[in-house]
């Protein structure tokens, strides 16, 4: 195991998670609560624990695929990996920060497509890498359709 590669794995999506966690911290109780919420929707506090999980099976899965590559082949997989965690944050700053559903809902397509293509990536050179993000792919999933329910009750 190479102790400092795992984390700094970790860190990076951790970090990613507190970054966006700022954006959605100062709109939850305010504007966020005074939204008309989908009945599926769940409540607040799961959403803490499901990021956290998702963001270290993330920082997990970057760990292996940077071990599984040569030098010469790690750029486009982390340039995909990079991508996605920038429109991560992004979303949360655009949907939470800029209080714009439809916005957010722009920005979610674009992860929703930035984690397949890492997936796509990342399998190349390690399966597993790959399907630990398979969860974050689906909750992402599942994210873009609780936009696109608020974006039509809002």
């Amino acid at each position: 195991m190479k102790l400092g590669k795992l984390l700094i794995s970790l860190s990076a999506c951790l970090i990613t998670g507190g970054l966006g966690g700022l954006f959605t911290a100062q709109s939850v109780d305010n504007w966020y609560s005074m939204l008309n919420k989908p009945q599926i929707s769940p409540p607040n506090w799961v959403f803490g624990p499901v990021w956290t999980f998702l963001y270290t099976l993330m920082g997990i899965a970057l760990y292996i695929a940077w071990l599984n590559q040569k030098q010469e082949e790690r750029k486009l997989p982390f340039i995909f990996f990079a991508s996605q965690l920038i429109l991560n944050v992004a979303w949360s700053a655009v949907f939470f920060g800029l209080r714009s559903i439809s916005g957010g809902m722009v920005v979610i397509v674009c992860l929703w497509i930035a984690i397949v293509a890492t997936i796509l990536q990342f399998h190349k050179r390690s399966k597993l890498s790959a399907w630990l993000l398979i969860p974050y792919l689906l909750w992402v999933s599942f994210a873009g359709l609780l936009n696109f329910i608020f974006l039509k009750l809002n």
